[in-house]
């Protein structure tokens, strides 16, 4: 998919690309545009669709060589494929027949013209075309645009084709010799800007095309917001065409040019595109091209993927501190390594919320370079021990693995990661990533969980002087008082923490921002950037009768009794409840540690109650199975509805409502609809609610001035940053619920925009 078929060069740095995208060719209409990525670490780019043949599948994009995305865009060849091209986005055009209408095409913006003038003249409009660049080698299109057109004028600023003169002098002559109806422009900027002052003196309706800066496409991130008529607009769904007499264009033209400075210092990567090239982990390393070559593509997907050692059910049910997985073996390691195609454009990357490079470090693995690998899963990621056993890989880089679209288990990525995070720790050859000088600036983090621990890991590395402030007296967050130690032990997590201590980190434990410290004074202090990290807060509940009867309580605060306390130790002072008939309600995988954790407490009878279905629950397919095998029943499409306390006021039953599945809800779930009259009561002596948490109200309500969104979160653009330009949240703060690997993503990309604000002015 994306595959360029056809590349034509109309001139210096112009280039016509023909991309297979049958989706898109089927459902684009004139004026639709799509976004463009190159490569896994490649910007969003809007491209304007200059047509498409929905019989072939494919689109037409024109582009011209600017700034890095583009010229990476323009140096693919027929054959390659693009990262990802999505759409067809934006408003389609409206095409009637106004009488005589004139198209004004600048350079490039003659290709997004093209269609719209096709369309014009299919609806009986006289049209006009006048097409101008600066030298007659940057006139493209014409003779497409001739077979559409009544007549065409050709304006050059050279004079070297055509009229010598500007694009409007072309549209001015026509002006003044006939009557004109309306008028469509689509250029560069400044050149829209002057037909449009043009034709508002001649009271002509003008619509503009617009392709400001971009980020998302779909209306999430709002980069690509203007002023049109004083209100604010949003070019990706509101546009991209627009009464050009309303817009302010030098607002955009402001707003354009943000990131030129940015842009030219970037360039410096294409020039340097050799070196990268040749890195010792690169995919054009002698070294993996050979690998390559060692085993046959059919050889590699025949090899069947491996199964992780497990505990024994029995034995593990009885046993909370033991480690469930066991780990690969050296050999195991080396044959999934060999599973690994090293494709050219690896997929399993875009599902890396972290941007790991998967395929460079498991053909390490497959050579035998334990240690490098660890080395490279170390360049991007803050905790590769962590997230190689609790990560949801299924969902995320293993749903993207090559191999499934062949009809084979994805590559074990989450299991080749454990195995060389472990391998490293176990060899005691701990290596340190590469540190950059200190730059003299120091920022703060509130919270030891994993967005604060990448946000900490990747600005020590960036040369900052870094310090993380827990309330708990235990660094790690949910790491350490959410997920059992059969899942993460403890010294997976502290080991990775103490990486970060050796990396410059410092860690205040026992201090709470907004409380035993404020933020104001932590700015004081000259701290330069504040990461907010404080993770999930008040746990929510359901609201039913007797949910307040003795032995029901949040997940949060069993999970944290029995993991962060050992509360079921015989030497802690601090008190759990041990239930024989346990009901813990939700699906989840705080759902599933939960549930878990009580029959390794020894409860007899352990039940999820959830209202959906099994295929609905969004744990793990991995937790599921193990709660399965150590005896958890499964009480799906049931919901309680109140609990029944005894004379003491301890729970001794709920009732259930049963559930059928009815249409989809907000998140594409089907909803689950209550069975008239269908209830049952069961026996139980303790209940766990885990359906989901609100964020810490502490640091949001202590800072003044800070926009708060939905439920009490922290409001962040897409760079993670609040409504206070210094302070920057991610996580559960943010989310309102992530997985450790999704808080982390959230953490590093905080880390690259902070740096950048930081450093702008030096």
């Amino acid at each position: 998919m994306n595959k360029i078929v056809a590349k034509e060069h109309f001139s210096e740095k112009v280039f016509k690309l023909e991309i297979e995208a049958p989706l898109i060719a089927k459902a684009r209409k004139a004026g639709h545009f799509v976004i463009v990525r190159v490569g896994e670490k490649g910007e969003r780019m809007p491209l304007t669709i200059a047509g498409a043949d929905p019989v072939k599948g494919t689109i037409t994009l024109v582009v011209q060589e600017v700034g890095l995305s583009s010229t990476r865009l323009c140096n693919l060849q027929v054959g390659d494929s693009i990262t990802d091209v999505v759409g067809p986005l934006g408003q389609a055009t409206h095409i009637e027949n106004y009488g005589t209408v004139v198209c004004a095409g600048g350079g490039v913006g003659v290709a997004p013209m093209l269609p719209i003038i096709q369309a014009l003249k299919a609806a009986g409009n006289r049209v006009i075309s006048v097409l101008a660049g600066r030298t007659k080698e940057l006139i493209i299109l014409e003779e497409e645009v001739r077979k559409s057109s009544d007549e065409v004028i050709i304006m050059t600023d050279d004079g070297s084709y055509g009229t010598k003169g500007l694009v409007t002098e072309g549209v001015e002559s026509i002006i003044k010799r006939e009557k004109v109806d309306k008028c469509f422009a689509i250029g560069p900027a400044i050149m829209m800007k002057f037909v449009c002052l043009l034709t508002k003196k001649y009271n002509i309706p003008t619509d503009v095309s617009l392709n400001t800066i971009m980020v998302d496409g779909t209306g999430m991130c709002g980069a690509c917001r203007i002023t049109v008529g004083g209100k604010t607009k949003f070019v990706c769904v509101d546009g991209p065409e627009f009464d050009g007499h309303q817009v302010d264009f030098d607002e955009m033209l402001k707003r354009m040019g943000a990131f030129k400075p940015i842009e030219r210092e970037e360039m410096h990567k294409l020039e340097s595109a050799e070196t990268v090239e040749a890195d010792a982990n690169g995919r054009n390393a002698a070294w993996r091209e050979e690998l390559r070559k060692s085993m046959k593509p059919k050889e590699r997907t025949a090899i069947e993927r491996v199964k992780m050692n497990e505990l024994d059910p029995v034995y593990r049910s009885h046993n909370r501190k033991e480690e469930v997985n066991q780990g690969l073996t050296e050999e195991q390691a080396l044959t999934e390594a060999k599973r690994c195609l090293d494709c050219a454009n690896p997929s399993c990357m875009t599902g890396c919320p972290v941007s790991i490079d998967i395929p460079a470090f498991i053909k390490n693995i497959e050579c035998g370079e334990f240690l490098e690998a660890a080395k490279v899963l170390k360049q991007t990621s803050a905790l590769p021990a962590v997230c190689g056993r609790v990560c949801p890989q299924e969902k995320q880089c293993e749903s993207h693995c090559i191999h499934l679209k062949m009809g084979k288990p994805a590559v074990a990525i989450g299991y080749l990661e454990r195995f060389a995070a472990d391998y490293e720790r176990e060899s005691g050859h701990i290596s340190i990533p590469h540190l950059a000088e200190k730059n003299g600036m120091k920022v703060a983090v509130i919270g030891s969980g994993p967005a604060g621990l990448s946000f900490a890991g990747d600005m020590a590395k960036l040369g900052y002087e870094v310090t993380v402030f827990e309330a708990l007296h235990e660094i790690g967050g949910v790491l350490k008082y959410g997920i059992p130690e059969f899942r993460l032990p403890n010294k997976i997590v502290d080991v990775e923490i103490e990486n970060l201590g050796k990396m410059g980190v410092t860690f205040i434990k026992d201090c709470i921002v907004g409380k035993t410290v404020s933020v104001k004074q932590l700015e004081e202090e000259g701290y330069k950037g504040i990461f907010v990290a404080s993770g999930a807060g008040l746990p929510n509940f359901m609201n039913i009768p007797g949910e307040n009867s003795i032995n029901i309580m949040s997940s949060n605060e069993y999970l944290t009794r029995v993991n962060l306390m050992d509360a079921a130790s015989e030497d802690s002072d601090t008190p759990v409840t041990f239930g024989k008939r346990v009901a813990v309600i939700g699906g989840g995988n705080t759902a599933m540690d939960s549930v878990r954790t009580a029959i390794r407490l020894g409860a007899e009878r352990a039940m999820i109650i959830y209202r959906r279905s099994e295929e609905e629950m969004p744990a793990r397919i991995e937790e599921v199975k193990h709660a399965k095998e150590e005896g958890v029943e499964f009480l799906t499409l049931h919901n309680p509805i109140e609990y029944i306390a005894d004379e003491q006021g301890r729970v001794k039953q709920v009732t259930l409502q049963k559930m059928e599945l009815g249409e989809p809800d907000a998140s594409g779930r089907r909803s689950p609809v209550a069975i008239p009259g269908a209830t049952e009561t069961i026996d139980i002596d303790m209940a766990i609610v885990s359906v989901g948490v609100s964020p810490n109200p502490i640091v949001p309500k202590s800072i003044e001035g800070l926009e708060l969104g939905r439920k009490g979160t922290i409001a962040v653009n897409e760079n993670m940053q609040s409504s206070i330009s210094t302070i920057y949240a991610g996580g559960d703060i943010v989310r309102g619920g992530a997985t450790v690997i999704l808080a982390m993503g959230d953490g590093r990309r905080a880390a690259a925009a902070m740096h950048q604000q930081l450093t702008q002015g030096l």
